[in-house]
């Protein structure tokens, strides 16, 4: 593993690291993060490590997360932008892209804008319309018995009105139950869930605010999901209540070339929650595009 601090070309400067050797023969594969500016690359490092004997992974903090420079814009295209810097910098013509939860919506993203770019996408736990998607995890945080929260918190979280870095640390660490699946004992995840404000200690309330007042009322890419043909894998946990098993069946019904995986026993991260399970079906799918 070798880590990098790549300057994109507004000046900006990520935290990036690449697993295991990084071979230009090996295919590369990128992963994203969720949770704009709480999320880091620790959880699609944890995720996809598996992969680095295969391909060449790539993660990183995301501008606005993490330890990567907080230099606005925060926006989707200019996070898809970023993406394909990290690609040229890896020096790869084409690679896999994979993203879970608002990385999900940036892969969605740069699918339509980059397609020739890639070999193929993995998303996970996502949904294809932005505006539905924060008022149901809004309805979730406020009506769920399983956790009990500071209404006008979260209605600040979810439209983007946090007051400050404190804010967004309470209103995720009162919601982070809802990350979870009733039925995995968390002494048996494979790690904490960074998204459950368990290992990021950078938190940047001005990063998810830019996500969620800004990027989430516009994006809806449902329209245009049946102009992805490259092969794609959607996984989902059968008991995510954040991004539910409806909104993936919707992207795999409109993405030709489609397969759904859905873990029964997994929240809103199977790879942490099923991690075998998920590893396996990973490489099934990777096999089934002839990238293994």
């Amino acid at each position: 593993m070798t880590t990098h601090q790549v300057v994109l070309s507004d000046g900006a400067t990520l935290h990036v690291k690449v697993l295991g050797d990084n071979s230009p023969t090996k295919p590369l594969l990128i992963a994203l993060h969720g949770a704009p500016g709480l999320s880091t690359h620790t959880e699609p490092e944890a995720t996809f490590a598996f992969l680095a004997t295969k391909f060449r992974v790539i993660v990183y903090d995301a501008r606005g997360s993490g330890i990567s420079d907080l230099k606005p814009p925060y926006t989707n295209e200019r996070w898809i932008a970023d993406v394909d810097e990290i690609r040229a910098w890896a020096g790869a013509e084409k690679f896999v892209l994979v993203g879970g939860s608002y990385g999900g919506f940036l892969s969605l993203d740069y699918a339509l804008a980059f397609q020739h770019r890639l070999l193929a996408l993995i998303l996970r736990d996502t949904w294809a319309w932005g505006t539905r998607g924060m008022m149901n995890a809004l309805k979730v945080s406020l009506t769920s018995d399983r956790i009990k929260v500071d209404p006008d918190r979260q209605t600040r979280m979810w439209t983007g009105i946090l007051y400050d870095d404190q804010d967004y640390a309470n209103a995720v660490a009162e919601m982070s139950a809802l990350f979870q699946s009733p039925g995995i004992d968390p002494a048996q995840r494979k790690y904490s869930d960074p998204e459950a404000l368990g290992e990021t200690p950078q938190i940047h309330a001005a990063t998810q605010n830019a996500a969620f007042s800004y990027n989430m009322p516009r994006f809806d890419v449902r329209s245009r999901l049946k102009d992805i043909m490259v092969p794609t894998l959607v996984i989902v946990g059968r008991h995510d209540l954040i991004t539910p098993v409806a909104y993936s069946e919707e992207i795999t019904n409109g993405i030709p070339n489609s397969q759904l995986a859905i873990f029964e026993k997994s929240g809103h991260n199977p790879g942490n929650d099923e991690p075998e399970a998920f590893q396996q079906r990973v490489l099934e799918f990777l096999s089934s595009a002839r990238l293994l």
